[in-house]
């Protein structure tokens, strides 16, 4: 038995859309009663890796297309997707540099599921979330 994952578009207006990573509830994880929000990436961060994103979907047989304003999709997610998904989305949102931000993406590519797992809890049930992923986007784009 494995968590449940998918991955929602919502579109608010013909320029602006967001992407969600949610965990659904399932006999693997009793804890949950509703579904819990794991990531969101948007705006600037989402526009600079959307080729990234994009091809990562790709492989896994997502196709966003397009919606209609006011309207959203979702798509069944393979816990390792969700995962590695999940921390890039949280780590590249407050991002502005592109060369940070390809150093970063293909840095928790390169992470196994247990290590983006693992980073991606810290990032969801510590008190302060933030300095782990700037702790994190340290390691990736440090020589």
């Amino acid at each position: 038995m494995k968590p449940l994952y998918e991955l929602r578009m919502i579109v608010e207006s013909t320029s602006v859309w967001r992407l969600e990573i949610w965990q659904a509830t399932s006999p693997a994880t009793p804890r949950l009663k509703t579904p819990e929000h794991v990531a969101t990436i948007q705006g600037p961060g989402l526009r600079i890796a959307e080729n990234r994103l994009l091809k990562r979907l790709a492989r896994e047989k997502i196709v966003l297309g397009s919606l209609k304003p006011g309207k959203s999709k979702r798509w069944p997610l393979d816990e390792e997707v969700a995962l590695t998904l999940g921390l890039l989305f949280r780590v590249l949102a407050p991002m502005k540099n592109l060369d940070r931000i390809r150093q970063v993406a293909e840095g928790v590519e390169k992470m196994s599921r247990e290590e983006a797992g693992y980073w991606l809890g810290m990032a969801l049930h510590r008190e302060y979330p933030r300095r782990v992923l700037a702790s994190l986007r340290i390691l990736l784009t440090t020589p």
